[in-house]
């Protein structure tokens, strides 16, 4: 039975999906070389520094490649990186033609490869599940066009909006099955962020339950409050408190104690407060891609309002908490017209329970 290109692109893209969380600063990538309908070279890049995707797929196929069709999620790269370009060799290989997922965004390569394909007498065809590939690598396209981490704000809220009483009383306002989907979540992060106020009212550890791999924790904290004795400080965590520069020769007690089991990361200032968008510059930088945000209130606001959100995860419980003193889960400055709200895209809505999972793409 013959195959379409659809078919093919999407065995590769589940191919890429094996170095999911392993490839920053790289993407994820898949390929496949198929030749009288018959698959015989697969690959998916692993790590930053390892063959590329089009590499390992074109050593399986050895000398048979030649007439053969290349299915590669990504544009194949033009330039030197850690790795030497892969239009040599798919060249070299005398493979006939490329299907590829979509163009690469990184503008040191974005259309470049496939010029290059055309030009040596390779048919190119590009566009196929390009809508899916782009999610999937979502974090690196953030990367390399925004040269900022991609950002996800997770909140479990009453229907009124609520994350606590007027008292700060917050467990649990979902359900065991919401909290065992939102800890599979962290898994799937380099790291978790939270404000200051939320390691001083919930005491969280910031654990993934189900998970080897732990996260790195992120605490927004400029004054340096956070308590030494605080849960976030478990045995074998990897710890960031963010704070604001400090000059020299004003160290406190707690910072030099908090330094003995965190790492300080001085940024910028914006108003008196933390500049964000310095924060996540900053982190970048130390390798930190991918971002779930676990608020509070005051850190979502201050995101929203800067436009540093990608991504929402709203876990909604059928509860109402009320009041005028109780914490919502998004406050900072918000809006003044209705008209200019933060607007969701691509919304679902999953039932878990007796709770919901709202999830949506900002626009």
């Amino acid at each position: 039975m013959k195959r379409g290109h659809d078919y093919y692109m999407n065995l590769a893209m589940r191919l890429a999906l094996k170095g999911k969380g392993k490839t920053y600063p790289n993407p994820m990538v898949g390929a496949l070389v198929v030749k009288k309908g018959r698959i015989i070279g697969r690959g998916f890049h692993a790590k930053a520094g390892l063959p590329h995707a089009e590499i390992i797929a074109l050593d399986e196929a050895g000398k048979n490649a030649k007439g053969a069709t290349l299915f590669v999620t990504l544009e194949p790269c033009a330039h030197f990186g850690l790795t030497p370009p892969c239009v040599n060799r798919i060249i070299e290989s005398r493979i006939k033609e490329v299907i590829i997922g979509m163009i690469d965004p990184n503008p040191i390569n974005n259309g470049k490869g496939i010029a290059i394909l055309k030009q040596f007498g390779v048919r190119v065809k590009v566009g196929f599940l390009e809508d899916r590939l782009k999610r999937m690598n979502e974090v690196f396209i953030k990367y390399i066009t925004k040269k900022l981490p991609f950002v996800t704000v997770k909140v479990a809220q009453s229907l009124d909006g609520r994350i606590a009483t007027r008292t700060g009383n917050s467990k649990w306002i979902t359900s065991d099955k919401s909290r065992g989907v939102a800890h599979r979540l962290r898994q799937d992060f380099d790291a978790i962020m939270v404000g200051v106020n939320t390691v001083l009212r919930d005491n969280p550890k910031l654990n993934a339950w189900f998970s080897k791999k732990q996260p790195i924790k992120i605490i927004i904290d400029s004054q340096l409050s956070t308590p030494r004795e605080a849960s976030i400080f478990s045995k074998g965590s990897q710890i960031i408190i963010v704070t604001l520069s400090t000059k020299a020769g004003q160290e406190t007690e707690n910072r030099k104690i908090l330094a003995q089991e965190a790492r300080i990361l001085e940024v910028k200032e914006k108003a008196g407060q933390i500049n964000l968008k310095d924060c996540f510059k900053k982190l970048l930088k130390m390798g930190i891609s991918n971002i779930l945000v676990e608020g509070g209130g005051t850190l979502n606001g201050s995101l929203f309002d800067e436009g540093l959100v990608d991504k929402i995860m709203f876990f909604l419980s059928p509860k109402i908490i009320g009041g005028k003193d109780a914490i919502s889960s998004v406050m900072g400055r918000g809006v003044a017209r209705v008209e200019r709200s933060v607007k969701i895209k691509d919304l679902k809505l999953i039932k878990l329970g007796e709770d919901f999972l709202v999830e949506g793409y900002i626009k």
